[in-house]
């Protein structure tokens, strides 16, 4: 429909791109993209692995056992200024 893409119309999107957006506001686009992929690729691995951890009944433990720890989800490796603690939702239908 479009065709291929060459050369010219690469250099023509990244021209207007970069007039819509202005050239100083381009790395802080891309930065907090990369922000947003690495929240979403942990988020989605976070989520794996508690699918595959095995299912406990909900409700109080009754042999001595600590509830689990409450968990913090970091923005960026390193960066502790944006963490903040996530609390688990709980399933608190009757089966």
């Amino acid at each position: 429909m479009f065709g291929r893409l060459g050369a010219p119309e690469i250099i023509l999107i990244l021209v207007v791109i970069i007039l819509l957006f202005g050239a100083k506001k381009l790395p802080d686009m891309a930065r907090s993209l990369g922000k947003s992929a690495r929240i979403l690729k942990s988020e989605a691995k976070a989520m794996k692995d508690d699918g595959n951890s095995t299912a406990t009944p909900a409700g109080p433990p009754n042999n001595g056992e600590q509830p689990p720890a409450q968990r913090t989800i970091q923005a960026s490796p390193g960066d502790v200024t944006s963490s903040r603690p996530v609390t688990e939702p709980t399933d608190t239908t009757k089966r």
